[in-house]
């Protein structure tokens, strides 16, 4: 992939920060999407991940594109439909492995395996003309934000965290590993309250038994610091759009983004690890939906 790719990425979500807002909010601030929290769908319906939901995001944003669907030139003409004319795509990157084999020095052979990136161009439905209906089907308005959301409170239920309530601060504390929260009547609204979890709970991801995460954070506010704190929030992100809910920045965000723009400027390619990242913490804690419910099932056949 050529390196204006990460350049590009970057640059546009320094001058976010700079102007004090997060790409990765930004859909949901505006009201986009008629106030759902969606992440970018593909033509059939499966989710992009990681880096391309915020590069997808902040187009949304930029046009004003309400539809989660993009779609790429060739797949809008199998489906009978083309993209209108002058219209400009976005781009979204493939990663994936090639392998090569290699004669060594004494003659014998090795198979390397290389990473890549590939970029290529995707259009979102609404600059696409004769779709079948249902890509032009607004989604539906959130659930009443006044309630306490039954679906999230399962899914980080079936995560097994230790989370504890009391106090007026919400944080991951490595030493006992568990998760401190606040009660939930303390917050302003529900969603900055799962919002935050989200939050905590990536961090919680972190740890040796699970996925052994270390940016060599040596101290309160240096680099290492910066990253896990640039996952934390992308994964709260990520698994606020999976859940449906519409998460609100932090009042330490104005502290935190100083930090992520050192980093950011610093190395162009941040933001795509930092992606990497909280793409992987989220998919761990789906994976832990599965496991919850087997065990569930398993202790209603012993009972039974």
């Amino acid at each position: 992939m050529k390196q204006d790719v990460y350049q590009k990425v970057t640059d546009k979500i320094v001058a976010d920060l700079e102007k004090g807002e997060l790409t990765w909010l930004k859909p949901w601030n505006a009201g986009n999407m008629d106030g759902r929290v969606l992440k970018p769908l593909r033509h059939n319906g499966v989710a992009y991940s990681g880096i391309n939901v915020l590069m997808l995001w902040a187009a949304s944003m930029e046009q004003g594109y309400c539809s989660p669907f993009w779609m790429t030139y060739r797949q809008a003409k199998e489906l009978g439909a083309h993209v209108r004319k002058g219209e400009r795509g976005e781009q979204v990157v493939y990663a994936g492995t090639l392998s090569k084999t290699e004669e060594q020095d004494d003659g014998s052979e090795e198979e390397r395996s290389f990473r890549f990136m590939k970029a290529y161009t995707v259009f979102n439905v609404e600059q696409v003309e004769g779709l079948p209906e249902h890509y032009y089907v607004k989604p539906e308005p959130v659930i009443d934000p006044a309630e306490r959301d039954e679906n999230a409170d399962r899914f980080f239920a079936a995560t097994g965290a230790d989370v504890r309530h009391g106090g007026g601060q919400a944080f991951y504390s490595s030493g006992s590993d568990h998760v401190q929260m606040p009660v939930f009547e303390c917050f302003r609204s529900p969603e900055a309250y799962y919002a935050t979890l989200a939050h905590e709970l990536t961090h919680w991801t972190k740890h040796k038994s699970r996925l052994d995460r270390d940016f060599g954070r040596k101290r309160f506010g240096d680099e290492g610091y910066a990253r896990e704190e640039l996952v934390a929030e992308l994964g709260a992100a990520f698994l606020c759009a999976d859940l449906g809910l519409t998460p609100e920045p932090g009042t330490d965000h104005a502290a935190y983004i100083q930090s992520w723009l050192k980093v950011l400027k610093d190395d162009k390619r941040a933001i795509f690890s930092a992606a990497a990242y909280a793409q992987k913490a989220a998919d761990y804690l789906h994976s832990l939906q599965a496991k919850a419910e087997s065990t569930n099932q398993d202790e209603q056949g012993v009972a039974a």
